[in-house]
């Protein structure tokens, strides 16, 4: 009735799945504190820390992908969620050193990646803004307003659904805040 060989295989591919599993999850997590300490970092204009934490975190997700493969580690979703910060951090860390927002060279990433971590990315540049307007630094939050609107002109050319559309909802409401910024600041600069 039963292929005791057949449950056998099915056992020990189960048993590697899993193994796999907990390797992919480990690896993440590393990935996905490193890219928040890399944020926090970059707010607190520390680029050249950054930019060394950076390179680690390609280090492991290079490793992730050789070890693994960019389709079974996305199986996992502590992954796809630690890449996607990595994403926000590294398109942060790049606006920030003046570069721009632009394909990550080097390592294998999906579009949902990409368009998940850009609209988040949204939300680290609103708080940068309140950090720069509390200091005084205006010119600095309207620079900031047109990269969050020039990000806004482009993703809203995406359909996006589920998750990612939740994310782009997200960052439609950072460019509001950062309209609100704006104006409020403009308000005080006129009394």
């Amino acid at each position: 009735m039963l292929n005791k060989k057949f449950i056998q295989q099915l056992k020990s591919d189960y048993e590697k799945h899993e193994v796999e599993r907990r390797q992919i999850i480990s690896l993440s997590n590393v990935v996905l504190h490193d890219s928040k300490r890399v944020i926090f970092a970059l707010h607190r204009g520390e680029l050249n820390k950054a930019e060394e934490a950076l390179v680690e975190i390609e280090k492991v997700l290079a490793n992730l992908d050789k070890k693994f493969g960019q389709g079974r580690a996305e199986e996992e979703g502590a992954y796809k969620a630690a890449v996607e910060e990595y994403v926000e951090a590294k398109m942060f860390y790049e606006v920030m050193s003046g570069g721009k927002v632009d394909e990550i060279k080097g390592i294998k990433l999906c579009v949902d990646s990409y368009l998940g971590g850009i609209s988040d990315l949204t939300g680290e540049l609103v708080r940068r803004a309140v950090n720069m307007a509390a200091a005084g630094k205006m010119k600095e939050v309207e620079k900031i307003s047109k990269a969050i609107g020039d990000i806004m002109a482009e993703l809203v050319e995406f359909d996006m659904t589920g998750y990612l559309r939740t994310k782009y909802d997200q960052a439609k409401n950072n460019l509001r805040k950062m309209e609100q910024i704006i104006y409020e600041a403009k308000l005080r600069i006129r009394k």
